[in-house]
């Protein structure tokens, strides 16, 4: 006779999930049980429930859902982290929270969360089963929301409840998405085609909702002589050599070009994009705006033509519409600046560093150069991030993420667990920062467990670089952001993991080439200089007068050897400012 739990795998299994990162204990063992009896579902016992949320998040980001699973109280808040992370940015995740018995619930028992309460705002779905029938039930709904809804869906799971005999519904078990096509209406269409063709200096900015509609983009963008730029969601979708009218980035790790073109455009096109940086948006030209999610549209910028629509079928019925352009003066002087820019860009390479301050720009300019074309890189939040927006490119069919929308440090070895598990043929890279790697440190221990072949880099500058950069232009000498870390390497080493260090720039290709081929998990533990500044496109009056006053409050309070450091390692930097 089948259990509840029983059933909830099954259903699991049905809406195509492989893997279940969870920490098993208590409430979730019923489950656990009926996963080790089902036997095709993978349990991946992770160290960290929040590194199972991210890695199933991950999963779900690159293969279309994902699971974890949290037991009573303690394990569910762990995995809250992680879920606010996959919820927004739109990857649909099944959360199992189970918990105690059904007749303990409200008594402030042992191990006890309001499960509805403590999940509702990280979740598009949250439902606590306490029937056999509702269980049920709520799995089938937890499952068609976070598809459809693209986002989490968490069902609180009782252990009673899932030891208990599965009883027949009267509703559905199966279920059932959204595959229809979905464009503006016909009016619509001409409207937008009506507006774009009048004006002159159209710019296309492509966001991760444009990721599946390259050749339609890039067939706008050669109708229009328009560059195109992204957000650092799009960028490895867009920023490649085939792809000859790509200018760059705009937001906070972006670059001149990409915030140039967007500001001196008459027409700025958005494409299945949620930018949320504000400020680095225009506000004096025509702005259009597509998404399939029309509730996106208008909220980060003062959009005049709003559309709904998926990306690529919205364009595959507007392209007939659009009127070729003859002037490419505008295509050309953006073009030009940012082969500037990648010229600095290339510069900052060439200078490399010195012992035990290695120049980030030129770790990951080598990262892009070894990498394989199909490599999937995950990205630390923080100076992880900016280096990887700057020189990882998309080649032929790269994948890049990271805490995007949540903005979360420690995420990246994680998703490169997830992202190892789901897909061992490709090349996975994760780009760690020092602060965030150590955050969730143990749970290297579970890719050397399940010998995850992933390579996770380490930019060890021994501080919170993001974090300090932030005090210094605000006007505030940066003050316990300084790291005493491990060595990363004999961590490694312990833990059954190959391991390489570079304290030098002439160590660090060899070493990344070695760890590149080692057949397994492999980790770099590569000392690159903390005070490597990174500036974004628009620098402003007030956070160059904070950065000079943090630097004078550094020099009266005795540390007037960090200022002298810091300027020598900056000095690239500063230049553009002048």
């Amino acid at each position: 006779m089948k259990s509840v739990a029983d059933k909830l795998v099954e259903m699991l299994v049905d809406a195509g999930i492989k893997r279940i990162y969870a920490v098993t204990g208590d409430s979730l063992n019923p489950v656990n049980d009926a996963v080790r009896r089902e036997g095709s579902i993978q349990w991946i016992h992770v160290r960290h429930e929040e590194a199972g949320a991210y890695a199933a998040s991950m999963d779900a980001e690159l293969n279309g859902i994902g699971c974890c699973m949290g037991s009573s109280g303690p394990g569910h808040v762990h995995l809250i982290n992680g879920l606010y992370d996959a919820n927004r940015s739109g990857n649909p995740v099944i959360a199992i929270a189970s918990t105690v018995a059904t007749h303990k619930l409200g008594t402030d028992n042992f191990q006890e969360t309001n499960v509805t309460k403590l999940f509702d705002d990280c979740s598009k779905y949250c439902f606590m089963a306490n029937t056999p029938k509702q269980a049920v039930t709520g799995v089938q709904a937890a499952i068609q929301h976070a598809i459809q809804l693209k986002g989490v869906a968490v069902v609180g799971l009782p252990g009673d409840v899932a030891s208990a005999k599965a009883e027949d519904i009267v509703t559905s078990t199966k279920n059932y998405y959204n595959t229809a096509l979905i464009t503006p209406k016909a009016d619509q269409l001409k409207e937008l085609a009506e507006v774009i063709n009048s004006n002159k200096k159209v710019m296309l900015y492509c966001g991760y909702g444009a990721k599946d509609a390259y050749d339609e983009v890039l067939k706008l963008a050669h109708l229009l002589n328009a560059p195109i730029g992204y957000s650092f969601r799009g960028k490895i979708f867009y920023d490649k050599d085939t792809n000859p009218y790509a200018v760059g980035l705009n937001g906070l790790l972006g670059n001149k070009s990409g915030f140039k073109a967007m500001h001196e455009a008459d027409l700025l096109v958005l494409l299945g994009t949620d930018f949320p940086y504000s400020d680095f948006l225009p506000e004096k030209n025509t702005i259009v705006q597509i998404d399939i999610k029309p509730e996106n549209i208008g909220r980060r910028a003062k959009v005049d033509y709003g559309y709904c629509g998926d990306i690529k079928n919205t364009l595959e019925v507007l392209l007939p519409l659009i009127d070729q352009k003859k002037e490419s003066d505008y295509l050309d002087d953006m073009l030009k600046l940012h082969n500037q820019i990648n010229e600095k860009y290339q510069s900052y390479v060439e200078g490399k560093g010195k012992e035990e301050k290695i120049h980030p720009e030129y770790v990951a300019s080598l990262i892009d150069n070894l990498a394989s074309d199909d490599a999937i890189f995950t990205v630390d939040t923080g100076m992880s991030a900016v280096w990887a927006a700057r020189y990882l490119k998309g080649k032929t069919n790269r994948y890049l993420t990271g805490s995007f929308n949540h903005g979360s440090m420690a995420n990246a070895m994680p998703m490169a667990i997830g992202a190892g598990l789901s897909h061992p043929e490709r090349q996975v890279v994760a780009l760690c920062g020092d602060g965030g790697i150590t955050m969730l440190l143990g749970d290297l221990m579970t890719i050397s467990q399940y010998n995850i072949p992933v390579k996770i880099i380490i930019f060890n500058n021994r501080t919170l670089g993001m974090v300090k950069l932030e005090m210094e232009v605000a006007g505030i000498p940066d003050w316990q952001t300084d790291m005493v870390n491990p060595d990363f390497a004999k961590v490694a080493e312990a833990m059954n993991i190959q391991s390489f260090t570079a304290h030098e720039p002439k160590d660090v290709e060899n070493t990344l080439k070695m760890a590149f081929v080692h057949d397994g998990p492999a980790v770099v533990n590569i000392f690159t200089d903390p005070n490597a500044l990174a500036m974004p496109p628009k620098v402003t009056f007030e956070q160059m007068k904070g950065f000079a006053e943090s630097m004078g409050k550094l020099m009266l309070s005795g540390d007037t050897a960090e200022v002298i450091e810091s300027a020598k390692s900056n000095m690239k930097y500063l230049k553009e400012l002048i």
